[in-house]
């Protein structure tokens, strides 16, 4: 089974050694690596391609403009050949058997999608500690947003169930991975692989971390909760019209963080 590790690629080259070191050591090596460039100003794109002439697996793409986070995620998965898909963001990286596990988590398996544990990394890729949030998620519930993201990297896919959806909107520039992962969750269902497959790095420029851009993450959200609920037909929220709710992700996050409902998580 061919496997596709998606990396959305933009000026990121210095810490991109990490994480193609991790794809290089990794024990399932039936792998692609599918790497688009948003147009890179650093001189990446160079060394990517030096890169890709020493590495067949390597296939590598450059978009005509600088388009974006969610333009560039959508094209990396029209790109790959593998059954399977994972995206790799180019500034975290991998543990060694993270592939392996996840493939192996398809045989015999009733699911679509995976996701694991997330060990927290510095800049300079030492451990600082666990993401706290991944965890089993219920199936099939049309009241499930995410809002905990209990759902997060290493994130794989079954390329064959994203083609039944409309795909990742090209147009966010932020919570692309949300909404990727909100529109598989109405096709099938997710396994939670309990084991650290993903080390996320914490540094300032990254999307989710730079508070420049906090304002357009959270509206970028919003729309991606906005345009699920259309999808599921909702039309209320905890007895509120959606179109009423200016806020969706904070007005779930409140609704689902009140004491009895993480009483309830911790319960279960």
């Amino acid at each position: 089974m061919l496997f596709s590790i998606l990396v959305a690629h933009y000026n990121n080259w210095d810490y991109f050694q990490d994480c193609y070191n991790s794809i290089k050591n990794q024990t399932y090596q039936n792998l692609e690596i599918i790497i688009v460039d948003d147009c890179s100003t650093d001189g990446s794109y160079e060394k990517l391609q030096e890169l890709a002439k020493a590495d067949s697996r390597i296939q590598l793409f450059r978009n005509n403009v600088n388009s974006k986070v969610g333009f560039t995620k959508r094209r990396c998965i029209e790109e790959a050949n593998g059954e399977i898909c994972g995206f790799l963001d180019p500034d975290d990286f991998l543990t060694n058997t993270a592939v392996e596990e996840s493939a192996l988590a398809y045989k015999g398996e009733n699911c679509i999608a995976t996701y694991s544990k997330i060990k927290l990394v510095n800049d300079k890729g030492k451990a600082v500690g666990d993401f706290k949030y991944s965890r089993e998620i219920p199936q099939h519930k049309n009241l499930f947003f995410n809002i905990n993201f209990e759902v997060a990297h290493f994130f794989t896919f079954k390329k064959s169930t994203y083609s039944q959806t409309e795909g990742i909107d090209p147009a966010l520039t932020s919570a692309v991975d949300q909404d990727l992962y909100l529109k598989l969750y109405e096709k099938g269902n997710f396994k939670f692989i309990n084991s650290f497959q993903y080390l996320y790095r914490l540094h300032d420029k990254g999307v989710s971390q730079d508070k420049s851009k906090k304002a357009k993450l959270n509206e970028n959200w919003h729309k991606v909760i906005l345009a699920t609920c259309h999808r599921r037909k909702i039309n209320k929220l905890y007895g509120k019209n959606v179109a009423e709710i200016t806020d969706l992700p904070k007005y779930i996050f409140e609704k689902e963080n009140s004491f009895f409902k993480k009483l309830l998580r911790k319960l279960s």
